[in-house]
C-alpha cells in the first residue's frame, strides 16, 4: 500500500511539472498575440486550447512504444504529455508564429512535423512542434517538453469533423467512401484557405 501511495505521489508530482510547462507556453503565446496586435493591429491567434494527457493514456502509449510503463520511461519517451493547440485565422499566421517561437533563445525546438506542407494520407493538416521550455520551481529549473499544434480555423474545422466521423458506426455512412470524401473535403478547404489568404493580403493596409 505504501509503495502504491509513493508511486501515486510521484506521478502527481511529474504531472504537475508538465501542467506548469503548459501554462508557461500558453502565456508566451498570449504575449506574442498581444504584441502583434499592438504593432500590426491584428491577432494572429484566434484561440488557444490546452490538454494534459492522463496517466492511463501515457502508460498505454509507452506500451505501444515497447517500453516498460515506468515514470522514468514516461519522462524519457513521451514528449506530448503537455499539449497546446493554437488556432489561427490564416496559414501565414501559423508559420509566422512558428518563426517567432524559433527566435526565442531559451526555447529548444526538439521536433517539427509539417503536415500542412505534407498532409497525412487521410487529409489531416497541421504544424506539430515539440519544444522544451524552461520552468522554474522552488529549488530547480527544468526544461520540459510541450507539444504545440498550430493550425488554421479551417484545418481545425476539418479535424473536428473527421474525429467525430471516425467514431461513427460504418452503417451510418453506408454507401459512402468516407475516407475518399474526407480527403476531398480537405483539398477543397485548402483551396478556399489559399484564396482567403490572397484576399487578406490584398486588403491589408500598407505600412
Amino acid at each position: 500500500m505504501e509503495t502504491l501511495h509513493k508511486a501515486s505521489v510521484e506521478t502527481m508530482s511529474i504531472m504537475q511539472k508538465y501542467k506548469a510547462a503548459m501554462r508557461e507556453m500558453k502565456v508566451r503565446l498570449e504575449i506574442l498575440d498581444q504584441d502583434l496586435n499592438l504593432k500590426k493591429h491584428r491577432n494572429p491567434i484566434h484561440h488557444i486550447e490546452s490538454r494534459l494527457k492522463s496517466p492511463a493514456s501515457i502508460y498505454e502509449k509507452i506500451g505501444r512504444y515497447g517500453y516498460e510503463p515506468t515514470l522514468e520511461n514516461m519522462e524519457r519517451y513521451i514528449l506530448d504529455i503537455a499539449g497546446i493547440r493554437v488556432i489561427c485565422p490564416y496559414i501565414q499566421d501559423v508559420y509566422s508564429l512558428f518563426e517567432l517561437l524559433n527566435r526565442q533563445d531559451d526555447l529548444e525546438i526538439v521536433k517539427v512535423k509539417d503536415y500542412i506542407a505534407a498532409p497525412k494520407p487521410n487529409g489531416y493538416r497541421s504544424l506539430h512542434v515539440i519544444v522544451r521550455i524552461p520552468v522554474f520551481f522552488m529549488d530547480k529549473k527544468e526544461s520540459i517538453p510541450v507539444e504545440i499544434q498550430l493550425r488554421t480555423l479551417a484545418m481545425d474545422f476539418w479535424a473536428s469533423l473527421e474525429h467525430d466521423l471516425k467514431y461513427k458506426a460504418v452503417s451510418e455512412v453506408r454507401g459512402i467512401d468516407a475516407s475518399s470524401e474526407l480527403k476531398d473535403c480537405s483539398r477543397i478547404i485548402e483551396e478556399v484557405e489559399t484564396r482567403m489568404q490572397v484576399l487578406a493580403g490584398a486588403l491589408e493596409p500598407e505600412e
